[in-house]
């Protein structure tokens, strides 16, 4: 995997400005915490069993073997938040489509990092010849789907009641980004 300049981001509403890097391998117990949270508290992951250190760094491990970016929002030493993306579906002719996840620190929503994961993991996404960026959203989570339509994702599915957690059906939605023009691969 390319290794590519750490990203700044300079937002008004961004109380410090993160720096977009690739993780390493201690970074797991900074995303630990934020991956359990999402797990606990959210439904932007449908998993709900929480995780521990081991099979974060197992998971951390497998991904960047892959070939697969993961990256970290870092303030002050700390982990902000997280992002990776990985294989669509497992079959050789999605090879050019990537779907990607995004976990910020519950005290840091709304301040931009989310936005400068996604988009370090778009310019990734390009730099590894990938044609489409997948994301797949709960259908109440109004925040990440402005932020994907905002940089450029488009809604292309919604499938209703294709999940349960907190004891009620959750809808997923479909966002794709095409990363290039390209007409043929």
């Amino acid at each position: 995997m390319a290794k590519v300049a750490p990203i700044v981001l300079s937002l008004d509403n961004v109380r410090d400005v993160p720096v977009i890097r690739d993780a390493a391998s201690n970074d797991a117990v900074g995303i630990l915490p934020m991956y359990n949270y999402a797990v606990r508290e959210t439904t932007a992951i449908f998993d709900t069993g929480e995780s521990d250190l081991a099979a974060r760094e197992i998971w951390l491990t497998k991904r960047q073997e892959a070939g697969f970016p993961v990256l970290v929002a870092e303030i002050d030493g700390a982990i902000a938040g997280f992002a990776s993306f990985g294989d669509f579906r497992a079959w050789d002719g999605y090879r050019f489509t990537v779907e990607h996840s995004i976990y910020v620190a519950p005290d840091r929503h709304r301040e931009g990092i989310g936005r400068a994961l996604l988009t370090g993991l778009i310019e990734r996404a390009r730099a590894a010849g990938k044609h489409a960026m997948v994301a797949g959203v709960e259908a109440g989570n109004a925040g990440s789907i402005a932020l994907h339509v905002a940089l450029g994702f488009r809604e292309v599915g919604r499938m209703p009641q294709v999940a349960e957690k907190f004891g009620r059906w959750l809808d997923l939605v479909f966002l794709q980004l095409l990363l290039d023009d390209r007409a043929s691969p």
